[in-house]
Parts: C-alpha cells; sequence; structure tokens
C-alpha cells in the first residue's frame, strides 16, 4: 500500500443498497429525457458538475448543463429514445462511485438506431442524496 493511501470497503449489503439507488438515478435520467423533463433531468446534477456531451461540448455547471437542456431535451423525443442500462458501478469511497452504463437509441417503433453509447457517470453521495458530478458520453461503433 501507498504512504497515506487508504482502501474504504463497503460490506455487500450497502454496495447491494447504494447500487440500486444509483441505478433510480439513472432510471430517473432515462425517464427525464424520454419525457422531455428538462427540469427533471438538471436536478440529477450537482450544481458544480460537468458533462462532455456525446458530440464533444464541454458544459460546466448546473446552469450550463441546464441551459444546453432546455435547448434541445424539448422536442428531441418526438422520432427516437434512448434507454440507459447500468453495467458496472465501482465505489470510489462510499459516496462516491463511477458507474457504466450502456446507452442504446430506438425509434418509437421500438427498433435500434445507429450506434449505441457508452457514458461513464462519476456521482456522489451528499444529503443522502446521489448525483451526477462528472459525465462522459461515448458513442461506440456499431461493427
Amino acid at each position: 500500500m501507498l504512504i497515506g493511501m487508504e482502501t474504504t470497503l463497503i460490506d455487500q449489503q450497502t454496495r447491494e443498497t447504494e447500487t440500486e439507488a444509483i441505478k433510480r438515478v439513472i432510471a430517473a435520467m432515462e425517464h427525464s429525457q424520454q419525457n422531455e423533463l428538462p427540469e427533471a433531468f438538471v436536478g440529477l446534477f450537482r450544481a458544480d458538475a460537468i458533462w462532455t456531451t456525446g458530440d464533444g461540448r464541454r458544459l460546466t455547471g448546473r446552469d450550463e448543463i441546464s441551459a444546453f437542456t432546455h435547448e434541445v431535451l424539448p422536442g428531441s423525443m418526438g422520432e427516437s429514445t434512448a434507454t440507459y442500462e447500468v453495467q458496472d458501478v465501482l465505489f470510489v469511497r462510499p459516496d462516491v462511485a463511477a458507474v457504466k452504463a450502456r446507452a442504446q437509441y430506438w425509434t418509437l417503433g421500438g427498433e435500434t438506431i445507429g450506434d449505441a453509447g457508452a457514458p461513464l457517470y462519476v456521482m456522489a453521495k451528499e444529503e443522502g442524496r446521489w448525483r451526477l458530478v462528472a459525465c462522459q458520453n461515448t458513442e461506440v461503433p456499431t461493427p
């Protein structure tokens, strides 16, 4: 072990409970996007969050994320939608997690559209609530 470096482990029951809470945040994100609810979407972020969109645009802070979301979300689900599946959760500390998800884009008729996404979310638990802190959306080309 490196000097000054501690590893904080959490027990299996806590891990499962916190993983379920994190999955609920990702489900709330999916719901807010599918139903074009920008305020609900923005409310999932910590005030000083950073987010890099799928096309590489860097947004800093909830105000900037909000402006972008209010610009693009209303009307964006008229012809397609997206679903998110949590694939991995790595607890950096009991109150900080790196969350790897898979995004899939769909027509409203249920057919897949183009490439999938591989978002990474760093989340922090503050005042009993998990929030998005640093997010990176990445497209994964279909082979």
